[in-house]
């Protein structure tokens, strides 16, 4: 099954899911500082969003936005461009944390990094292949990866942390 998915909703969730964050990130007493750096390309490179500086450490942070809280499932990216053959966020991020958020139920899952890409590729043949379309002018592309299921990643991986944004 592949969905359709427009450039501009993807976009306006990524951007919500962003601003969300940060906005907690800001309220939280050992937040000592939050700094943006998506547009900055050597940072677009290694796939980091933000910078957060606590009182104890700086932690990259990788954000990916998501609509589809229904589901029950994640959406682990392994291909971002299958036309390309470009890998997908979740393999190659070097953030420390992924911050995965489901926008409208302000849903946010703090996602320890490398350790859950190691289990996620010691465990990928569990979890179903999907694949959705983004239209580009009169192209597109693909992004392909697995649905794992939220309650199977919290029961094999007790350090991911479930939080309730008060938005």
């Amino acid at each position: 099954m592949t969905r359709s998915i427009s450039m501009a909703s993807g976009m306006q969730v990524a951007q919500q899911a962003a601003t969300d964050i940060e906005a907690w990130l800001h309220s939280l007493p050992q937040t000592r500082s939050v700094q943006n750096v998506e547009n900055v390309p050597n940072y677009q490179q290694i796939d980091v969003d933000l910078l957060w500086t606590t009182d104890k450490k700086q932690y990259k942070v990788e954000i990916k936005g998501d609509r589809w809280h229904t589901t029950g499932n994640f959406f682990f990216e392994t291909h971002s461009n299958k036309e390309k053959n470009t890998p997908g966020c979740f393999l190659y991020t070097q953030a420390d944390l992924l911050f995965y958020y489901f926008v409208d139920p302000h849903q946010l899952y703090i996602i320890p990094m490398p350790t859950t890409r190691d289990w996620f590729l010691a465990n990928i043949q569990r979890f179903k292949e999907r694949a959705t379309t983004t239209p580009i002018g009169s192209s597109y592309y693909t992004t392909v990866g697995r649905l794992v299921p939220i309650a199977v990643v919290l029961d094999e991986n007790p350090s991911i942390i479930k939080k309730q944004l008060l938005v």
